[in-house]
């Protein structure tokens, strides 16, 4: 009868604890969905490749110029580079 008792004790914590951190969990979900509806998280960004040099950069920190994609002020002077693919 001990046992049993101690069982049951043992399945209410486990199960209180686990509500506890579903709870928590919950709460972080909802506050990461409003940040990312006000703007506060992005969601992901493009990588783009650089039109002069073919190295792959992030779409915001590059340049687009005449429909072309580069990594930088220097390549997007030089334009369009004669890769070897």
């Amino acid at each position: 009868m001990r046992n049993l008792l101690l069982f049951l004790l043992v399945l209410f914590a486990v199960w209180w604890i686990r509500r506890k951190f579903a709870a928590i969990g919950a709460a972080r979900r909802g506050a990461q969905e409003n940040r990312r509806e006000r703007g506060g998280i992005a969601g992901p960004e493009r990588i783009l490749e650089c039109a002069h040099c073919g190295i792959h950069v992030p779409e915001s920190e590059g340049l687009v110029e005449q429909g072309r994609f580069y990594c930088c002020e220097a390549h997007r002077r030089l334009g369009a580079g004669k890769r070897e693919d």
